[in-house]
């Protein structure tokens, strides 16, 4: 990939989080609901359950 999607977020304006490496982060920002990896799969599984 010619350029990192967080380098892209940041020059965009976007604010941009991240967690300790390979462990879950997930983040919620109103209806959007993300995760950092694959070991954030359950976090975020469980965000969306409570999202209203």
């Amino acid at each position: 990939m010619p350029f990192l999607a967080e380098d892209e977020i940041k020059a965009l304006g976007g604010l941009y989080e991240k967690g300790p490496d390979w462990a879950p982060n997930v983040v919620i920002d109103g209806a959007l609901i993300t995760g950092q990896n694959s070991a954030s799969s359950e976090g975020v599984a469980l965000a969306m359950l409570a999202a209203d």
